[in-house]
């Protein structure tokens, strides 16, 4: 029994049966929630990060603007993106944080040029030598985010080690040349050395017209990926699951796996909010 009086299975149940109605309604062309489901086993879980972006400004106390390796801003050069992350492309206003994609030619510390600028954010570090500001090594995790309609976009969610050496790697949501197909991965390294990773699938949806919550619980032996309070994809082998801390990112990249169109100069990532429970 929990507090409120209802059993879980119960209330579960109900989360489950309000998911497949909402998902139903999206069908026809009605929104789906963006309240949290939570999470989805027994325990003593605790809210340990919990942001609405209900100010003007996003909170340096949860969040910084780049990667670890910060140096007047920061891209993932092995990822071939085509954006530099910059903390002007990151706001908050009305409730939500919003990622700005723009075509705009942005010179790197990197000494590169990008031909487009963008915004992310993460519980890390300000600079390598620095102390991330949250780490998680298991729990529940979920965020409501609007991805942009947009082509040639990769929005994410994602977790990576504090180490930050991948693999491991937890996404959670990436949007891969689609809009209404979201792919959900775990990445792990096999004792030869060899990188390997798992990917699910979830789909079709109209992601890109609707704010859609998307979750992980990440346990000892289990990861369970969810859409609106649905599972999606579900991984037991204990040699794959990560067991080190990570930090959380969301972040919209540009060009992966391939440019925008000409047509394409602006786009936006928007979320809603973005929790975090532990036991």
């Amino acid at each position: 029994m929990t507090r409120g009086g209802a059993p879980r299975s119960l209330r579960r149940s109900a989360a489950l049966a309000l998911a497949a109605a909402l998902l139903a309604l999206t069908a026809c062309g009605g929104p789906p929630t963006t309240d949290a489901f939570g999470p989805t086993t027994p325990g003593s879980w605790r809210l340990v990060l919990a942001d609405g972006f209900d100010g003007t400004t996003l909170d340096p106390a949860l969040w910084t603007t780049c990667y670890d390796w910060n140096k007047g801003g920061c891209t993932i050069s092995s990822n071939n993106e085509s954006q530099w992350y910059l903390p002007s492309q990151v706001s908050v206003g009305d409730g939500r944080l919003t990622l700005t994609a723009e075509r705009r030619a942005t010179r790197g510390s990197d000494g590169k040029t990008y031909p487009w600028r963008s915004g992310m954010i993460s519980t890390g570090r300000d600079q390598w030598y620095g102390e991330p500001r949250r780490t998680f090594t298991y729990g529940y995790f979920e965020a409501s985010i609007l991805i942009p309609a947009e082509k040639g976009m990769f929005p994410a969610f994602w977790m990576m080690p504090a180490s930050r050496y991948t693999p491991p790697e937890i996404d959670i949501m990436e949007f891969l040349d689609s809009t209404t197909q979201v792919s959900m991965y775990v990445h792990w390294r096999e004792p030869d050395g060899e990188r390997a990773r798992q990917r699910g699938t979830y789909g079709p949806s109209d992601f890109a017209g609707h704010f859609h919550v998307f979750g992980l619980l990440w346990e000892r032996d289990t990861l369970v990926w969810y859409v609106d309070g649905i599972e999606t994809f579900r991984v037991t082998d204990p040699g794959r699951i990560p067991d080190v801390p990570m930090e959380v990112m969301l972040n919209l990249a540009v060009g992966v796996p391939r440019e925008p169109p000409d047509t394409v100069d602006l786009a936006r990532m928007k979320v809603d909010w973005v929790r975090v429970w532990q036991k």
